[in-house]
C-alpha cells in the first residue's frame, strides 16, 4: 500500500491512504455538493471495498471510484443506487492531468483488496445521532434508540392526525425505506418487524412514513438520517439483550390543545367520526 499519509486531492474533496483504510474528507466550499459537507469525512476500510475504478470525467477531468461491497455501508445500502453521480461520496472527480497519478493510487489499492461478496455487517460508520430534519408532514427526530415523528397539521393526512405522532424503537424496526426526494413522491418509511404485509402502501398514509416535497427532507438530511436509523437497527439486531427505550417525554399543554383543536376540525369536516374524535381527544387529554 502507498505510504500512510499520502494524499490524493480532487474536487470538493481529499483522500488520505492510510495501511488499512482510506480517510476521506470533504471540503466546506459553496460548490461542495451538501451531503459531502454534511457528512464531513468517511473512513473506509479496505475490507469493505469491493473495487475501485478510473474513468474520463466530464470537461477535461476523470473520476477514481471506490465501489462498496454489498452491505459494507449504511449509507450505500439506505440510498439503493439512488444517488446521482455527482452525489456521490466515494467519488473523487481530478483534473486530467492527474490521470496517471490517480492510476497509481488505483493500482495501489486494487493490490490490497482481499474480501469479496456482501459484508456481514457495517463495516463503515453511520453518520453520528442526534439527528433531526423536517419532512412535508413532519418533523423526524433521532437519537439513536428511538425515532419520533411528530406530524404537522399543515402537511400531514387525516389518517396521521388520527395515529397521533409516532415513535419507534429501534428493537420494533427490521429496516428502513428511502426513496429520494429528488425524484417524485420522496419518503423516509419505517419497516416494523409485526407489520408483515399490512404496512400501508401509500406514504402519504402511513404513520411510519415521512414523506419529503420540494424544499423538505432535502438528501443531505434524510439520507444520513435514514443510514444511522438502519445502522441502529442492525445492530440491535445482532444484540437480543438490548436496554429497553425511555419513555417519551410528556407533551407541551400548548402543544396538545392545538392538537384538538385541529382534530376537531377534521370532525367537523366529517374526516373523523364521533367515536374517532371522542377516542383521540381522551388519548390527547391523558398525554398532559
Amino acid at each position: 500500500m502507498s505510504r500512510m499519509g499520502d494524499v490524493l486531492a480532487g474536487f470538493h474533496a481529499a483522500w488520505e491512504f492510510e495501511s488499512d483504510s482510506v480517510l476521506i474528507r470533504y471540503e466546506r466550499g459553496i460548490r461542495t455538493p451538501k451531503l459531502f459537507q454534511a457528512l464531513g469525512e468517511r473512513r473506509v476500510p479496505l475490507d469493505a471495498i469491493a473495487g475501485v475504478t478510473l474513468t474520463p470525467g466530464k470537461r477535461g477531468t476523470v473520476a477514481l471510484r471506490i465501489e462498496m461491497r454489498a452491505g459494507a455501508d449504511p449509507l450505500m445500502e439506505a440510498a439503493a443506487g439512488q444517488l446521482k453521480e455527482g452525489g456521490d461520496p466515494y467519488r473523487l472527480v481530478l483534473p486530467a492531468e492527474r490521470e496517471t497519478l490517480a492510476e497509481y493510487y488505483a493500482d495501489e489499492l486494487r493490490a490490497q483488496l482481499a474480501e469479496s461478496g456482501a459484508a456481514e455487517e457495517f463495516l463503515v460508520g453511520a453518520p453520528e445521532v442526534p439527528l433531526q430534519f423536517k419532512a412535508y408532514d413532519g418533523k423526524a427526530s433521532f437519537d439513536g434508540s428511538i425515532v419520533r415523528f411528530r406530524w404537522f397539521w399543515t402537511g400531514a393526512s387525516s389518517a396521521k392526525w388520527k395515529a397521533g405522532d409516532q415513535s419507534f424503537s429501534v428493537t420494533e424496526l427490521s429496516g428502513v425505506e428511502w426513496r429520494s426526494p429528488e425524484v417524485f413522491e420522496g419518503h423516509l418509511r419505517l419497516l416494523r418487524r409485526d407489520a408483515g404485509d399490512g404496512q400501508a402502501a401509500q406514504a402519504d398514509q402511513d404513520p411510519a412514513t415521512v414523506v419529503f416535497g420540494l424544499g423538505y427532507g432535502p438528501v443531505h438530511e434524510s439520507l444520513p438520517f435514514a443510514a444511522a436509523v438502519l445502522a441502529a437497527v442492525r445492530e440491535r439486531s445482532a444484540t437480543p439483550a438490548a436496554v429497553p427505550a425511555a419513555a417519551a417525554p410528556r407533551r407541551d399543554p400548548a402543544d396538545i390543545a392545538e392538537r384538538i383543536r385541529h382534530l376537531g376540525e377534521l370532525h367537523q369536516a366529517g374526516l373523523v367520526t364521533d367515536e374517532e374524535f371522542s377516542v383521540k381527544k381522551a388519548e390527547l387529554l391523558a398525554e398532559l
